[in-house]
């Protein structure tokens, strides 16, 4: 795996400019601290250990670099609607966030939409993950497609980019169905109603992931061609292994007890069996799409945060304009 998220700043081929820890802090300057302790508890994930620093140092000065990106957008949108002499509906700046199993994408798309939606205009921030545009587990079982679930070949992908499409397009409100984690299915007849946000984020593994481009010429959109931004959250293979089966030893412990768990069957696990059990699932299943679907898009992302063991941001790359 790779030890470093970019090529440094003096290679004058690399598109991106990396920042340390402390440069990149500094970029913060005035932006004003808005969370308090309590909501950053509530924010983390069950294995993350997001603190106040992480808040200050890395996502504020994001926030701050994010402000003045929409509002550079949202500039340039009015200037179009001048050049062409049409009065567009307001069309959501959409941030995508990508990253493997395990390595923080949830928490950092939380703490952004409480961040973003703490602003002086007080924007409208969603939230949507694209879990809910799995395949329900019964077709994946039909197809044969359950140790592929987080796959590209996963995801009803003309659903999703259905969704996209409507949202760009201004319609309201537009409506995204919702996946539960405790019984590991997409819910049936449950909807999110997504109705004309300022910012929309769009968290999931593979949000980054192209195709084949075909030979014809013909359009094919991918995920990405909706957003104005995107985040790549990184760390290396073995980090990521051991975030993984940490998880699992935490969540056999409480959700996985629940009745209604999918995965109840694993909460009698010894701790041995557990290592065993989720290093298995991470071998078999997660590594596989991180190394063949996740990690190729790294290079896709305006932005890659990468993270040491310690689930601190150590170093921050920002693609050139």
């Amino acid at each position: 795996m790779d030890q470093l998220v970019a090529p440094r700043t003096d290679d004058h081929l690399s598109p991106y400019r990396a920042f340390s820890r402390d440069d990149w802090a500094a970029l913060r300057e005035d932006t004003p601290l808005s969370l308090e302790p309590a909501e950053v508890t509530r924010l983390r994930s069950v294995h993350d250990r997001l603190d106040m620093a992480e808040i200050e140092e890395i996502y504020l000065p994001l926030s701050r670099l994010l402000s003045l990106y929409v509002a550079a957008t949202q500039r340039l949108f009015r200037a179009q609607q001048r050049f062409l002499n049409t009065i567009d509906a307001k069309v959501p700046y959409v941030i995508g966030v990508a990253g493997s199993v395990a390595a923080g994408k949830s928490t950092t798309a939380r703490v952004l939409q409480a961040l973003l939606a703490r602003w002086p205009n007080v924007p409208k921030v969603d939230l949507i993950t694209t879990d809910g545009f799995l395949f329900p587990n019964a077709v994946l079982q039909q197809e044969g497609l359950m140790d592929r679930k987080g796959f590209p070949e996963s995801y009803d992908l003309p659903a999703l980019l259905r969704f996209l499409s409507h949202i760009k397009a201004g319609r309201r409100p537009v409506r995204a169905p919702v996946y539960s984690h405790l019984v590991y299915d997409v819910v049936p007849n449950d909807w999110v109603e997504i109705d004309r946000p300022d910012i929309l984020i769009v968290e999931g593994v593979n949000v980054l992931q192209t195709g084949r481009a075909p030979k014809d010429g013909k359009a094919i959109p991918f995920v990405s061609d909706f957003f104005d931004f995107s985040i790549y959250i990184d760390a290396d293979e073995d980090v990521l292994r051991h975030w993984y089966v940490k998880r699992f030893l935490a969540l056999r412990s409480t959700a996985f007890r629940d009745p209604k768990s999918y995965f109840r069957r694993y909460s009698q696990l010894t701790d041995d069996e557990a290592i065993t059990m989720a290093t298995d699932i991470w071998t078999r299943i997660n590594l596989v799409n991180l190394e063949e679907n996740i990690l190729p898009t790294r290079q896709r992302a305006a932005l890659i945060l990468k993270k040491s063991e310690t689930h601190r941001i150590a170093e921050v790359a920002l693609r050139r304009l």
